[in-house]
């Protein structure tokens, strides 16, 4: 089957009559000038900058925050605290913005974002970091939930989309490209707290700039009050928020009564808010999405991509600077290439998909790329050439480049006006749910095999005293901590030294293991892609929305 979008039709009071400037530019696929439409754009893309740049900046910098704060068990949560908020507004805000237009919600995200920035630039402890991440993934999800689906609001056309989706790539791959050498940077010449207020700048020109340019669009007028379904948000944070804490759980404490009874719950609450949503007039979460097979298997595959891109970001730096045992500034130049290529893949995609018979052929591409580099990371050594190791950063940024964009076009083409929000939100959401999840469980394989590496090590030399500091990986970040280390362990009579080799050759196995878990989640992805029903990309002209 052939999935077509089939635009419905705005009956909105004050729509632009045929003949209007408005009007012609819709015939062009866009509901505004080419000025307009520019000036527009440049405010979403630094939006999209300020999230991007937030992403990058942090994963590499975390080692080094892990290891001054002390709280290498609250690594994973650094990034899952962002995650589990963010994947819980991401549907609500995007919702809401179908309701009232993005445009509120945009500027309300850019300045809770900022604020939770700089609580997190002056965290005291890893608790307090913790907390502060969960405040900034409100806004970016507020952010996610609303940004990109302003993209299809001004170019109603995906031909066209895809042209000034470049500015979105190009935006994102800035925010990307120097991102990693950036956290890198900042980290080794002013302090991890510098790359969490490096967002302050970055999010207040954006503000203006959304403010000024960013016009205020409507799918429809409302004569009637819109009342929100708070019953679905609440029972969509139940649901999501108990998900997370089980996966967290479950390695630690095992199948006991807390982590059975938070999956019970979790199942409990998703069962009620579709029974719910049913009833509901006016649903968060609209079920119908899924029972359009194209929409359920883009969804599907978001998951994936989240599992495998948010894996590599978070533990290739790790391999790089624990394993082995380059400089923040040295890892930030190796993870450069797949932030770079994650847009060069956007554009080179945007020039092919328009001019093939057969669209979804980019989908099986990217997951096979994506696939292939993991395969290759996981076999990479500290003796591998840079130049490699590049190489397979390249690779996995052409996958995404070539998986991200097709993934969003191809659920908003199939969604349909009403519910164009809601399932642009609820792929960026799933994605998260999938780095959700994967940072959860990569997280854990790669801490139970350390550990279980570092603890056999230290027990054939005889020096299980020291499993508790050794069993940290910060203890191969830490340059201090090291010369200290190796001196007590001196003067205990051990080869300091070899102890820690035998550390990092443990962490490296340990992030391999979690990396080919990656690898299989990214084949399994080359495998469903083949339930995405064919995707024609059809041109389009429709009226304008109302704006206010």
């Amino acid at each position: 089957m052939t999935s077509e979008f089939r635009p419905e039709q705005d009956v909105s009071p004050g729509r632009a009559v045929a003949g209007s400037p408005a009007n012609q530019s819709v015939r062009k696929g866009q509901v505004l000038p080419f000025r307009e439409s520019l000036l527009a754009m440049t405010g979403i893309a630094f939006v999209v900058m300020l999230v991007a740049l937030d992403q990058t900046v942090v994963s590499t910098a975390l080692p080094t925050v892990v290891a001054e704060l002390q709280g290498f068990e609250f690594y994973a949560w650094v990034a899952t605290a962002y995650l589990l908020t963010s994947v819980i507004t991401v549907p609500i805000f995007g919702r809401l913005g179908d309701y009232y237009g993005r445009k509120p919600f945009v500027l309300a995200s850019i300045v809770v974002f900022v604020a939770a920035s700089a609580l997190c630039g002056m965290a005291t402890n890893m608790p307090f970091l913790v907390a502060a991440r969960a405040l900034q993934g409100i806004g970016g999800g507020m952010l996610v939930g609303t940004a990109f689906a302003c993209v299809p609001d001004l170019f109603p056309d995906p031909h066209v989309r895809l042209r000034w989706q470049v500015m979105m790539s190009t935006a994102f791959g800035l925010a990307n490209a120097i991102g990693p050498s950036l956290g890198g940077v900042l980290t080794e010449w002013f302090g991890w707290r510098a790359v969490f207020y490096i967002n302050l700048p970055v999010g207040l020109l954006g503000l203006l700039i959304a403010w000024r340019f960013l016009p205020h669009l409507r799918h429809q007028s409302h004569t009637e009050p819109i009342r929100i379904d708070w019953a679905g948000a609440a029972l969509i944070a139940a649901g999501l928020g108990s998900l997370q804490l089980s996966v967290e759980w479950l390695p630690e404490r095992g199948l006991g009564v807390v982590t059975i009874g938070l999956m019970v719950f979790s199942i409990a609450a998703f069962v009620a808010l579709w029974h719910w949503s049913r009833k509901s007039a006016n649903p968060i979460l609209p079920f119908d999405m899924f029972r359009n097979p194209s929409l359920a298997s883009l969804f599907v595959l978001s998951v994936l991509a989240g599992f495998t891109m948010f894996g590599l970001l978070l533990y290739a730096p790790l391999l790089f600077q624990g394993g082995f045992g380059y400089s923040p500034k040295e890892a930030g130049l190796l993870v450069t290439p797949l932030v770079v290529c994650i847009t060069i893949g956007s554009i080179v995609n945007g020039r092919i998909i328009t001019r093939i018979p057969r669209p979804n052929a980019m989908l099986y591409a990217g997951f096979t790329m994506l696939a292939l580099a993991l395969l290759g990371l996981s076999q990479a050594t500290r003796g591998m050439h840079h130049n490699l190791l590049l190489s397979i950063m390249l690779l996995a940024g052409l996958g995404l480049g070539f998986v991200l964009p097709n993934l969003t076009v191809f659920a908003q083409q199939t969604a349909g006006r009403a519910h164009l929000g809601i399932a642009t939100a609820m792929l960026q959401s799933l994605r998260m749910v999938g780095g959700m999840v994967g940072t959860a469980l990569v997280g854990t394989l790669v801490t139970r095999s350390y550990t279980s590496g570092v603890t056999s090590a230290l027990a054939a030399a005889n020096a299980t005293d020291w499993t508790a500091r050794m069993t940290d990986p910060q203890i191969l970040i830490d340059k201090a901590a090291q010369a200290e280390l190796l001196t007590n362990l001196q003067q205990a009579g051990h080869n300091g030294a070899l102890l820690l080799e035998q550390a990092r050759v443990s962490l490296v196995g340990a992030i391999h293991l979690g990396l080919l878990l990656a690898a299989i989640a990214a084949l399994f992805g080359v495998w469903r892609a083949r339930r995405v029903p064919p995707i024609k990309l059809m041109r389009v002209n429709e009226p304008v929305m109302a704006a206010d």
